[in-house]
């Protein structure tokens, strides 16, 4: 089955990130080699970020061909409990900010898998950990609406969990938020998430689903074969 979100690329990274290997060029001939009519062109970024207008030059730069959009993001990590961002003050021109699970958003700040596995160890119970990244995830899409969610729930593998956890209450929260806020949320190629429970939820509430790998490599772009079974799955049969 052929979905229409497969004729798009929500997230491909470039050598503006330090892990990425393909410049935005490539990025953009790979995209249409793919067949793509939409590309978003994405980097990571840090509140010491100082590059975006020169990314964003870059972007403007381009040559891109007749049918491709080429849209423009930068991807930052949830900081905390209370959805702040790790990111710089933007210039105009990024259209959507990728909200990324990084790291557990705790409390008081950032905390690595380790960290949140040795607390639940501790006696931090399974369904409090489950609340607090639900709702921090909800508290970062009402305080920055309008943006997008990237690898949403990729964190929960990370810490011994799996968004079969999460159960369907968080999840249909987590869903009516995403439309109310009108965050896009991205089916990931790299880590396989959200998973169809989740992208269900997402349909029930009327959100947005656009499709990304993920890419750091322009190889990548558009290249999708998780995403495209995640999407089948949430046919009715």
């Amino acid at each position: 089955m052929t979905h229409a979100a497969l004729l798009g690329d929500h997230h491909v990274h470039s050598t503006f990130s330090d892990d990425a290997v393909s410049t935005l060029a490539e990025n953009v001939a790979a995209a249409v080699d793919a067949g793509l009519t939409t590309l978003r062109l994405v980097d990571h970024v840090r509140r010491s970020t100082d590059w975006v207008p020169e990314y964003l030059a870059a972007v403007r730069a381009l040559r891109v061909p007749e049918g491709l959009t080429v849209l423009t993001g930068v991807e930052a990590k949830i900081l905390d409990a209370s959805g702040e961002l790790d990111i710089p003050a933007l210039p105009t021109g990024i259209d959507r900010i990728l909200i990324a699970d990084h790291q557990f958003p705790g409390t008081d700040g950032p905390l690595g898998p380790t960290a949140v596995r040795e607390r639940m160890a501790e006696g931090w119970s399974r369904d409090d950990v489950l609340d607090q990244l639900v709702s921090a995830t909800i508290a970062t899409m009402r305080k920055h609406p309008g943006n997008q969610l990237a690898h949403c729930f990729s964190i929960l593998p990370k810490i011994g969990l799996s968004e079969d956890d999460l159960g369907p209450e968080r999840t249909a929260a987590w869903a009516r938020a995403a439309a109310e806020t009108d965050t896009l949320v991205e089916v990931n190629e790299k880590w396989g998430c959200p998973g169809i429970p989740s992208l269900r939820a997402l349909r029930a509430a009327g959100a947005e689903v656009v499709a990304s790998t993920d890419s750091h490599l322009a190889a990548d772009v558009g290249r999708y074969t998780r995403v495209a079974a995640l999407l089948d799955g949430t046919e009715e049969p």
